[in-house]
């Protein structure tokens, strides 16, 4: 009896989904920047021996603009804009990880009100610093490995900086939206939205040192629309936010970080930057 309610379970569950592949649609994009690929620089993280450390022997990239040779462009943020039907907030966070002193992945999206964990992999001092122009911001130390962060946006942001006042070299961005409808092209420049209600939208895409661009698209129930965004490479992203190197104050025991007045133990840290801000002797 047990199984065959556990088969009807699962065939009710599929024929759900079959009925809403059918009644919604599906867009599948690319992004390509058409103009001369700009060259990422190196890294320097010689200001903290523990970061060099961790990556002795590479050659890390402040990866603004991830593009193969024929120009398909990642780290793209593609999502539906204006009124679109509803669905319940995801319950899985959204992981951000800080490993080897860079931030990865490097751009995400999230719905308003889902979580998003920022996690400290590396044996040393970090702090996580989300610049925003929407009363989303957030500023707290994560002094040692293991630490996870757990945040929840208000408003929707497009985008929402997170920067390292300590390694100034960090960069991530979060887009905040209200809707399921948004992906990140990959490293080949595609990016897929599912389960799509039909209907006629402007779709957005957003990139770091690009800005955005938009386009007017109409979504057919059980069908793919297929979409090209194409940057020149001459266009300019703009923001709203002044984004400034905020020094932690120093506090009794360590860096208490604003904002959201968590504290910074940075006596527990190894790092040598995390000592000397225990010192008082560097300012990060």
């Amino acid at each position: 009896m047990r199984h065959v309610v556990l088969s009807v379970v699962i065939c009710l569950a599929l024929a759900s989904e079959t009925l809403a592949q059918a009644n919604t649609g599906t867009i599948k994009g690319h992004v390509r920047l058409s103009g001369k690929l700009p060259g990422n620089p190196f890294i320097r993280m010689g200001m903290d021996p523990m970061c060099s450390k961790m990556n002795a022997g590479k050659r890390i990239l402040q990866e603004y603009v991830v593009a193969t040779v024929d120009g398909s462009l990642a780290n793209v943020f593609v999502r539906l804009q204006g009124n679109v039907p509803q669905t319940p907030v995801s319950t899985e966070p959204v992981v951000i990880d800080q490993r080897g002193c860079v931030y990865t992945p490097r751009v995400v999206g999230v719905r308003a009100g889902q979580v998003v964990q920022i996690k400290n992999s590396d044996a040393l001092l970090h702090n996580v610093h989300g610049l925003s122009g929407k009363d989303n911001s957030f500023n707290v130390g994560q002094p040692t490995a293991g630490l996870v962060y757990q945040w929840k946006a208000k408003n929707e942001e497009v985008m929402l900086h997170l920067k390292c006042d300590i390694h100034n070299w960090m960069n991530a961005y979060i887009g905040v939206v209200t809707n399921p409808y948004f992906a990140v092209s990959d490293t080949t420049g595609t990016f897929q939205i599912d389960k799509v209600p039909p209907g006629t939208y402007t779709l957005q895409a957003w990139h770091e040192r690009f800005g955005a661009l938009t386009k007017t698209i109409t979504v057919k129930a059980g069908a793919a629309t297929t979409v090209e965004f194409t940057y020149t490479g001459s266009e300019k992203a703009t923001s709203a936010i002044q984004e400034l190197r905020v020094p932690l104050p120093l506090g009794e025991g360590g860096a208490t970080a604003s904002g959201l007045g968590h504290r910074a133990r940075v006596a527990r840290s190894a790092s040598p930057i995390g000592q000397s801000l225990q010192r008082g002797l560097v300012q990060p």
